[in-house]
């Protein structure tokens, strides 16, 4: 009997060892992330999707889900490096990070290149101006059809690609590198729009405390835009398990916990699909 015993849990043991095997064979990434006991972010230091401290320490609302989910994974760290939106994807591709956590917002040529979470952080278009808004740049059509309008907004970034599409000429334009650079060009009058997020003007102009300064959103003739956390090609399997604890932070409420005190809405996230924002013109 005793024998018997011994051997059944030998083959119990046995089937557990085959199931962890095949676990491991079916996300090959995952098991990588576990073994070096971090995941490399990239983040674009835009608060409040993404925010890096003096000291270093990485916050935001992105890196803040991300480095819970990973935990959950069985990862216990996330090493961030902050990159340019347009930089973001081919630094994914070329394997330097593992995932981006930033406000990355999901569009069609996008999805085809990378393989998105569902939807983490939802937010709007806003206009940073002067006072008063003397040129009246309510939309990206007015700054295209203001004969000397400029606009400032990340290269490669949705709003560099709004302003474009919308008529802006390519030399009215102007790449910034950050928020805070962004908003010296206004102040100093060498753009009159800096566009970001609504989340991410209102916090600049929070920080600035500058009665010089008006925030006009949204922006009317921009949509409403979701990311996600975003995968290389091939780590779907890495994907969707991110997915599976997503859905449980979103369902316990933990997700609202975390992402609401930074000012985005679980409620706007948690009403799409990454399959209806991947479709969205």
């Amino acid at each position: 009997m005793r024998k018997l015993i011994v051997a059944g849990l030998a083959g119990a043991a046995a089937i557990a060892a085959i199931a962890l095997g095949a676990q491991a064979q079916d996300n090959p990434k995952l098991e990588q992330l576990k073994e070096q006991g971090f995941a490399r972010i990239a983040i674009a230091n835009e608060p409040p999707f993404t925010a890096v401290a003096a000291d270093g320490k990485v916050s935001g609302a992105a890196p803040d889900v991300a480095r819970v989910i990973f935990e959950r994974l069985g990862v216990p760290e996330v090493v961030a490096s902050i990159s340019e939106y347009g930089a973001m994807i081919p630094g994914l591709q070329a394997r330097r990070h593992d995932a981006v956590t930033a406000g990355l917002f999901m569009r069609p040529e996008r999805c085809a290149a990378v393989a998105y979470s569902e939807p983490v952080l939802c937010d709007a278009e806003a206009f940073l101006v002067k006072a008063g808004n003397p040129k009246g740049l309510n939309t990206f059509a007015d700054i295209a059809a203001h004969a000397d309008a400029t606009i400032g907004a990340p290269g490669g970034g949705t709003e560099e690609r709004l302003a474009l599409e919308a008529g802006v000429p390519r030399d009215r334009v102007v790449v910034v590198p950050d928020g805070q650079s962004g908003l010296r060009m206004v102040q100093d009058g060498r753009i009159d729009v800096y566009s970001l997020p609504v989340l991410s003007i209102s916090d600049l102009v929070r920080l600035a405390n500058d009665d010089s300064l008006e925030m006009i959103a949204p922006v009317s003739d921009a949509p409403v835009y979701c990311d996600g956390a975003a995968f290389r090609k091939g780590d779907e399997a890495l994907r969707d398990a991110f997915d599976v604890e997503l859905a449980k932070l979103k369902e316990s409420g933990e997700f609202a916990q975390i992402i609401e005190p930074y000012g985005f809405s679980a409620a706007a996230a948690m009403s799409t699909s990454r399959e209806q924002l991947c479709a969205q013109e």
